[in-house]
């Protein structure tokens, strides 16, 4: 059964010279205390492309210490790092190779780097005794095994590496000041701050190891940390915000759209600097939903807060920008794509309505009297949420296991490899992707419209649900398109996004009374009586009016017709 530890570190560069100064009486350290010396000896699998290095991630084996056994390491937030450990076994064990699937695919890992280590440890200690940080003096010796990619090649450069370094990692979960704080004690005594983010990328560099298979989602220079653990949920989408000149991004249109690979002209900006192409804008925010999708998997497997909420709004918003973004992408080649991200979305879908659901039944339940709760209803409503949990959770591993989970990761890799870009694509982006996000808006200003017009009861609720999936659509468009049209987009999606919250209350309010009407039919046939989920229900059924009535001034606000001039460039 494997483990996590949150691993907070620093590291630094240290040679023959280095010589440790007095940490004690730093922050609240008091003493130092020797803890000994230890030989490590550890063993880093890969791909033989890399894969796992490409985004910062490492897998072990390792001997010797007191935590022997595998270890995988995901990347968190810099410095932070999830460690997620199984005992010793001869192959890498199943329930970590599961969580570096959405990277590896279906290739081979590797032994790739042998790493000896002889560690000399100190822990920081304050007045009663608590251990705040451990310092490690780790001696290293690197190389790669007979057989290893990369080794033997002519040119590949050294097979061997040693160095020294030093790592100060926190004992407890309170001390990012501590680190600060020995940090600068370290650099005043000569102590230089590691310039490779872990021992594998310093042996790989230094012995002249050569990667041929990069993840895609690092070719613009990015690199994420949503598969790692609960701190990546606050990470923000940066191709929301900005694209930068030089992406990453290489068109593959065959067309020759005017603007094309030239420093001026249509597609170039004040003072002959290129603008980002339609191409370059739509590209960053498919590559970034990708990277969401990869990078959550192992959050996901690992039942991570809201981690299933966040990997199926990026199918979705992925799914959405195939559709808005058709002058850019081709259809033909991303409508099954776009096929195989509903199926996901709707796989995650299952779990994450099931928590909405819950949420919000809990809530209601919350607020109603004492003497108005007739039955076990609490517990009813716990036993629903909780068979249904198991179920869906073991469906969602079912599926992050399967063939046709993978087979998708394959396409989407293959997608950001070779984009299938239209003649758009290579011209400036404000006219393309404005033009793009007033179509959607013209679609949902119809389906509101249709909604509103519509008789009261199941034909109005499923009018009401379509104009919320056009909402959501368009304000995704509006955030792919920021890039290119800035602060407008910007208040354009914030503003679609009050019409969809609203018509999304309303759906939810509409599935909660079905899901009220099942409980209280479960009571009565148990003889308990369905009072309270009738009371429930008619407060759903009161508040699904009020969003019904609120809904012509939320989008009068919202279809003002400067909001949609502002986009046009």
């Amino acid at each position: 059964m494997a483990d996590t530890v949150r691993e907070i570190e620093r590291k630094y560069e240290a040679d023959d010279d280095t010589r440790l100064p007095d940490l004690a009486g730093v922050d609240r350290v008091a003493t130092v205390v020797e803890a000994g010396t230890e030989d490590l000896d550890a063993v880093y699998y890969d791909t033989s492309g890399g894969r796992l290095a490409a985004d910062g991630i490492t897998l072990r084996r390792r001997t010797g210490g007191k935590d022997a056994g595998w270890h995988l390491k995901l990347p968190v937030a810099p410095g932070v790092r999830d460690e997620v450990r199984a005992p010793l076994s001869d192959t890498p064990p199943a329930e970590l190779t599961a969580l570096v699937r959405s990277r590896v695919l279906d290739g081979e890992l590797i032994a790739l780097v042998r790493l000896r280590t002889r560690r000399t440890v100190r822990v920081l200690q304050d007045a009663a005794g608590t251990p705040l940080a451990e310092v490690a003096e780790d001696v290293v010796s690197a190389h790669r095994p007979d057989g290893a990619a990369g080794a033997g090649k002519t040119g590949a450069g050294p097979a061997e590496a040693h160095w020294r370094e030093i790592e100060v990692e926190l004992l407890g979960d309170d001390g990012a000041g501590l680190l600060d704080e020995v940090g600068r004690v370290l650099a005043a005594a000569g102590v230089r701050p590691a310039s490779a983010a872990s021992k594998l990328e310093r042996a790989l560099a230094e012995t002249g190891w050569g990667r041929d298979d990069a993840s895609p989602l690092t070719r613009s220079g990015e690199r994420g940390a949503h598969g790692s653990g609960e701190a990546a949920g606050k990470a923000k989408s940066e191709a929301e915000g900005k694209v930068k000149a030089k992406s990453g991004v290489k068109s593959k249109s065959k067309g020759k759209g005017k603007g094309k690979g030239k420093g001026k002209g249509k597609g170039a900006g004040k003072g002959g600097k290129q603008e980002p192409t339609a191409g370059d804008v739509v590209l960053s925010y498919a590559r970034e939903q990708v990277r969401v999708i990869i990078e959550l998997d192992p959050a996901v497997r690992r039942d991570l807060p809201d981690a299933v909420h966040r990997m199926r709004v990026a199918t979705r918003r992925l799914r959405s920008a195939f559709r808005s973004y058709t002058k850019v992408l081709d259809r033909a080649a991303t409508r099954p794509i776009g096929i195989e991200l509903q199926w996901l979305a709707a796989e995650l879908g299952v779990e994450r309505d099931r928590e909405v659901l819950t949420a919000r039944l809990r809530a209601a339940m919350a607020e109603v009297p004492g003497t108005l709760r007739l039955g076990p209803v609490d517990a009813r409503l716990r036993i629903w949420s909780e068979r249904r949990r198991v179920a869906a959770r073991d469906q969602v591993l079912a599926v992050l296991d399967g063939p046709r989970y993978l087979s998708l990761l394959k396409t989407l890799h293959a997608f950001l490899a070779e984009p299938p870009l239209r003649k758009a694509a290579d011209r400036p982006a404000p006219k393309v992707v404005a033009k793009a996000v007033l179509k959607d808006y013209a679609r949902l200003a119809g389906r509101v419209e249709a909604a509103l017009e519509a008789p009261a009861g199941q034909e109005r609720d499923e009018a009401l649900h379509g104009a919320r999936k056009a909402a959501k659509r368009t304000r995704y468009a509006a955030e792919a398109a920021r890039p290119a049209l800035g602060g407008a987009a910007k208040k354009f999606a914030k503003r679609t996004k009050r019409v969809q919250q609203l018509l999304g209350d309303h759906q939810d309010s509409v599935v909660a009374r079905g899901t009220l009407r099942e409980l209280a039919t479960q009571a009565q046939r148990a003889g308990e009586g369905g009072f309270t989920f009738g009371l429930l229900y008619g407060r759903e059924e009161a508040l699904a009016a009020d969003r019904e009535r609120a809904l012509p001034d939320v989008w009068k606000k919202a279809s003002r017709r400067k909001h949609r001039a502002a986009l046009r460039p």
